[in-house]
């Protein structure tokens, strides 16, 4: 046993030596099947955990083949920017997705019927998304460092490896919260001032898992805070018959993705007592979805009825609605592999959401141009 190990460690030393990235990248596919039983534990060096190969690069028999992915953009970067990168979590861009989409809900429900959604204010919206989630996870890891290198999962973290000190994550948290108020101050007042109100949301939500069993509640007001900014941004400010409807909605929908995601650390969470909807929930997780998604599609079609959709977006919204009930049905709360399949595949449910919103707008003007 002991000549195996120091062969991994031998090996692990080389790789790092020459710099290769299945040992720079915290996004690995570990091949576990490589070292003996009983070699990894969640207290071990995240290093030795992963003789490994980076995401964007698998092997088929032998031979290599490399596609593009953020992880892979990662890996190629140079070696000092690397946990910086990790640590605003930019190879693993679900979350940014997650926090982006209700932006462009509202701003394709803002847009003038006939029209398809501000393309300006779309990107100006997806770098916001891009810095204020980087800003995020890096408060998330400067407050949870000690909970972090307890977590298999997340031992490998840049604040909790080591590779990152608080005092430069709080310098690096400087640089994308200066941005992202650039980002901004592009918009009218209103929505400048509605922007800087969610701050405190970004700032205590790390705090609530300590505090509360639903602290997925509280990232669902933080995340789908572009769902008011986006209408804003383009009106000049809120209607709040279409507006607080979408929001309502997006907290449900943030319920349900951040509820099946927190069932892959619960073992974890219990350990080191952090609390979280799936500990609440347990076996009765199923029901409690099934809530949050009825919830969910009466805000949609209470916002569809103030913005005046057509049919289109109301069609979309069957689609998203069997998508939901077809997760929750097929969902495996006891396998993390399952639970981090069916968190990432709401990003498609988000897309496919504003598409029903962008063809329900354009089918808007169709009609009014027939009216008239």
């Amino acid at each position: 046993m002991l000549p195996t190990k120091l062969t991994c460690q031998a090996t692990l030393n080389t790789l790092r030596r020459y710099r290769h990235p299945a040992c720079l990248s915290s996004t690995v596919s570990c091949k576990e099947e490589w070292l003996p039983r009983g070699f990894l534990t969640s207290r071990v060096d995240p290093g030795l955990r992963s003789i490994c190969s980076p995401v964007g690069v698998s092997q088929h028999h032998g031979r290599r083949s490399f596609s593009v992915s953020a992880a892979a953009i990662v890996n190629a970067a140079p070696a000092p920017l690397r946990p910086y990168l990790r640590l605003m979590r930019l190879d693993k861009p679900i979350g940014t997705w997650l926090l982006y989409l209700p932006c462009t809900w509202s701003i394709a429900l803002a847009a003038e019927p006939g029209h398809l959604p501000d393309l300006g204010m779309l990107a100006l919206f997806g770098t916001g998304a891009l810095l204020m989630r980087g800003a995020g996870c890096t408060i998330n890891d400067m407050w949870d460092k000690d909970f972090d290198q307890k977590v298999a999962r997340t031992a490998a973290r840049p604040i909790a490896a080591g590779e990152v000190s608080r005092l430069q994550a709080l310098v690096f948290l400087g640089g994308q919260l200066s941005l992202a108020l650039g980002v901004l101050l592009c918009l009218n007042y209103y929505s400048i001032a509605l922007g800087a109100a969610s701050l405190s949301l970004v700032v205590t939500y790390p705090l609530m898992k300590r505090i509360t069993y639903w602290p997925q509640l509280v990232l669902g007001l933080t995340f789908n805070w572009g769902a008011l900014l986006g209408w804003s941004a383009i009106k000049g400010s809120c209607d709040w018959s279409v507006c607080l409807p979408l929001y309502v909605s997006g907290v449900m929908w943030t319920l349900i993705y951040d509820t099946i995601y927190a069932h892959q650390d619960k073992e974890d969470d219990v350990k080191v007592g952090v609390k979280s909807t799936a500990l609440r929930f347990q076996e009765q997780t199923k029901p409690w979805l099934s809530g949050f998604t009825a919830a969910m599609m009466a805000s949609l079609v209470v916002a569809g009825v103030h913005a005046e959709q057509t049919l289109p977006y109301y069609a979309v919204l069957a689609t998203v609605g069997l998508h939901l009930s077809r997760q929750i049905y097929t969902l495996d709360i006891n396998r993390p592999e399952d639970c981090w399949k069916k968190f990432v595949s709401n990003r498609n449910i988000g897309l496919l959401l504003l598409l029903g919103i962008i063809a329900g707008n354009l089918w808007k003007g169709r009609t009014e141009t027939v009216v008239l």
